[in-house]
């Protein structure tokens, strides 16, 4: 295929990344990812979830992966901040008997003090303290965390030596910031593995989807580093990166 046309397909995915909730199935069969973590998130939440037990799912999504926990909707509350996300939740959460509050602000949860007997977090921001406050004595907060080195080589490839924004995020220091607060570590684990892109254009549609990760992406600006990861699938069939997880199960212990 030739650069223009590249381009012009290039510039469609562009174009059309846009998400529902957090639903990448646009991708579906063009990239994976997560699917060799040494955890299983969903299962260790279920391990310390009964059904007598009040959760919260900050920063929920769109709510899928909350509900399929299918813990009683009269136990269960959620927030979210981004706002096309707040929409989808209040059609979807509110009718169901969840208690759903809009929040974008980790510090300032809107539920009373001890509300919850555990608190999950996937890939979203969260306060200690905050959570400290939130949870019952011997409450638990489960969460796993996408590392301060997630995306790396991807982002070298196509925004050579660009900042890295997010330092600290990575298991020993996110440790240390729960046990100050008062948390005790039941659980915790750290993960580089494999994400693979079989196609140029997933991975302009993700990149555009992970903006706060590829600041300054877009396709005109780093058509001549496509062109580069375009002659990788010719050769390789895929392009290959590497993710970065942590995980912690942190219990408030007075």
């Amino acid at each position: 295929m030739k650069k223009n046309e590249l381009k012009e397909k290039w510039l469609k995915e562009e174009k059309k990344a846009h998400i529902h909730g957090w639903d990448f199935s646009y991708l579906a069969g063009r990239y994976e990812e997560e699917n060799d973590l040494p955890w299983n998130y969903e299962e260790i939440i279920k391990k310390y979830l009964k059904k007598q037990m009040n959760i919260l799912d900050y920063d929920t999504g769109g709510g899928e992966f909350l509900l399929s926990l299918n813990h009683p909707f009269e136990k269960t509350a959620a927030t979210e901040g981004y706002l096309p996300n707040v929409k989808l939740c209040k059609e979807k959460l509110l009718p169901l008997g969840i208690d759903f509050k809009e929040c974008n602000d980790p510090k300032n949860i809107p539920f009373k003090d001890e509300s919850f007997d555990i608190i999950i977090n996937r890939h979203g921001e969260f306060n200690a303290k905050e959570l400290y406050r939130l949870l019952k004595k011997g409450g638990l907060f489960i969460t796993q965390q996408v590392g301060e080195d997630n995306d790396r080589d991807l982002i070298e490839m196509v925004l050579p030596n660009a900042i890295k924004p997010f330092s600290h995020l990575n298991l020993q220091d996110q440790m240390k910031v729960f046990i100050d607060a008062g948390f005790s570590i039941i659980e915790e684990g750290e993960a580089y593995r494999p994400i693979k892109f079989y196609d140029v254009g997933a991975f302009v549609w993700f990149a555009r989807i992970i903006e706060w990760e590829f600041l300054d992406f877009s396709v005109d600006r780093c058509f001549d580093q496509l062109l580069k990861m375009q002659e990788k699938t010719d050769n390789d069939g895929e392009i290959k990166g590497t993710i970065h997880r942590y995980l912690i199960v942190a219990k408030k212990t007075n």
